[in-house]
């Protein structure tokens, strides 16, 4: 697995072991940051990457620009693996890893009144909470206005999660296994009158 562009770009990144962990293929990577980068340049973004594994969708980010990226992920072999991969890449000065239950860390997120520019949720395809992610990150007001969120799933999942009240759905496309749902968080809310 390599950074796909950017500071770190062709720089190799570590996996944890076993199956728990799914790396997004370098393929959905590519999709997803071609898709991003038309719509919302990098530089100075606030990234959230829920699920995060081994980190590679957050490092891609912090590769091209973003200003800092929360990782969040509940295994703790997860957190040492994006720790290294941090370290070796000279990105650990713009992330913060917490190693805790994905409802735990958004409900601290909010309670600190932090918004992110963008958010990926890569949840387990065996237990996909993406819906509920995705609802949560709208009702504590994670989603600073024009913030893009990143679902992805396997594609054989129920169709991808409802947009919430205040989220709109972008466009979702198939690439390989994964189905990758776009949202994004309007810049200013609809007026009604």
């Amino acid at each position: 697995m390599r950074v796909i562009a950017g500071n770190a770009h062709g720089r190799r990144l570590k996996a944890p072991r076993g199956l728990t962990t799914r790396p997004t293929s370098a393929r959905a990577r590519e999709s997803i940051f071609s898709r991003l980068t038309v719509r919302l340049g990098f530089e100075g973004v606030r990234v959230l990457d829920i699920f995060a594994g081994s980190g590679s969708l957050g490092i891609e980010s912090l590769s091209r620009g973003a200003a800092s990226v929360t990782f969040v992920d509940s295994s703790r072999e997860a957190a040492t693996v994006m720790r290294s991969n941090l370290a070796t890449l000279g990105l650990s000065d713009r992330a913060r890893i917490l190693v805790l239950d994905v409802n735990r860390a958004l409900r601290e997120l909010s309670a600190s009144h932090e918004q992110f520019d963008l958010a990926f949720v890569d949840a387990p395809y065996k237990n996909d909470i993406s819906a509920d992610v995705l609802d949560a990150l709208a009702e504590l007001d994670l989603l600073a206005p024009g913030a893009f969120v990143v679902v992805e799933q396997s594609r054989r999942a129920p169709g991808p999660p409802p947009a919430p009240a205040g989220i709109e759905q972008v466009n979702v496309p198939i690439i390989g296994d994964h189905r990758i749902a776009f949202y994004r968080r309007p810049e200013t809310a609809p007026s009604h009158g």
